[in-house]
């Protein structure tokens, strides 16, 4: 069988460029080369408080953006996490195989604790990473693409699916990671020391999917630069620069070397107003098939209908045999 590459984003916004880059522009490259499976993590939503009709909305949205970036869905199967029961029961099996010392370990939970408590902090929010790698184990995934911030939680998967395995007998694949060398980690516009999200407080150092044309040339105006003059890519003393030039590199495909080359002689004004244009023109087809969606999701609800049909076939096939391994059911 063709190999298997799983992910997915949880529907907490609109994805934004961060997300674009780092995930989906990367998932539609892998689906010519492997069997892909992409899922709305939903379940992973709920570790912290939602509104439920707000979660709904975003989870549509989100599985919109997929489609819209580019996720064929002759080849791929995209689906809503929690349409797939079989992956809580697997979250709670490997949850108790896990330990309590590998759990407090994940740098997630702790940054996440230590802004509510850890005493108010909630179950879900320490025990995710067992659902996490239920995620990943149910389609006997062999990679993975993450972010260097997210081989932690992989590690996790393997150490589980080993354990597993040994004391169970051979039932799941042990994945590997699969890492991009550009922009699996792409900075604020505003902050260049921290990732590009969706709880930026400052409102113009993040470039969702469905910003206007007027929006993203202001946001990419406003964004911050290194001393110097020169455009040169340097990510260690010219780290605000060598994002934008990343980005750059993701919307246009060249190289480096060729963008220093096309900006010689010129100065951050002219290269952040190319900037603004390559991401308008890249982003632009992107944004008016997410509208689509949004003004007529039927489409949409027939292609997640697929999905779901497909991905519980599999974790059903999946989950009896884990069943039947832990002694789980009467014979």
């Amino acid at each position: 069988m063709q190999d298997l590459v799983l992910s997915g984003v949880k529907p907490t916004s609109i994805p934004h460029l961060g997300n674009y880059i780092g995930a989906l522009k990367y998932w539609v490259e892998l689906q010519h080369t492997y069997r892909c499976a992409f899922m709305i993590a939903d379940l992973h939503a709920i570790t912290v408080p939602q509104n439920p009709a707000e979660l709904r909305a975003r989870t549509i949205d989100t599985a919109a953006m997929y489609f819209a970036v580019g996720i064929l869905p002759e080849r791929c199967f995209v689906f809503v996490q929690s349409e797939v029961p079989q992956h809580a029961e697997l979250g709670w099996i490997l949850g108790t195989i896990a330990k309590m010392g590998e759990m407090e370990r994940m740098t997630q939970f702790k940054d996440k604790s230590a802004k509510e408590g850890r005493e108010r902090s909630g179950i879900g929010l320490f025990t995710y990473p067992a659902l996490m790698a239920a995620d990943i184990l149910m389609y006997d995934t062999t990679a993975v693409p993450v972010g260097e911030d997210q081989l932690q939680h992989l590690e996790l998967t393997r150490t589980l699916a080993q354990r597993f395995n040994t004391h169970f007998g051979p039932t799941f694949n042990v994945p590997e990671a699969l890492i991009q060398k550009h922009g699996a980690r792409i900075m604020s516009l505003a902050h260049p020391d921290r990732k590009m999200s969706k709880s930026d407080v400052a409102k113009n150092g993040t470039i969702f999917l469905d910003d206007d044309t007027d929006t993203i040339r202001h946001k990419i105006s406003r964004a911050v630069t290194d001393s110097g003059s020169t455009i040169t890519f340097d990510p260690i003393e010219r780290p605000a620069l060598a994002n934008l030039m990343t980005i750059y590199h993701h919307m246009t495909g060249k190289t480096m070397p060729e963008i220093e080359q096309l900006f010689a002689g010129k100065g951050f004004g002219d290269f952040k107003k190319e900037l603004a244009e390559v991401t308008i023109n890249h982003l632009g087809p992107i944004r008016h098939r997410l509208l689509e969606f949004r003004k007529d999701p039927s489409e949409l609800m027939t292609l997640l209908n697929k999905g779901r049909d497909q991905a519980q076939k599999l974790a059903e096939q999946k989950m009896t045999l884990v069943r039947d391994r832990v002694g789980l059911g009467r014979a």
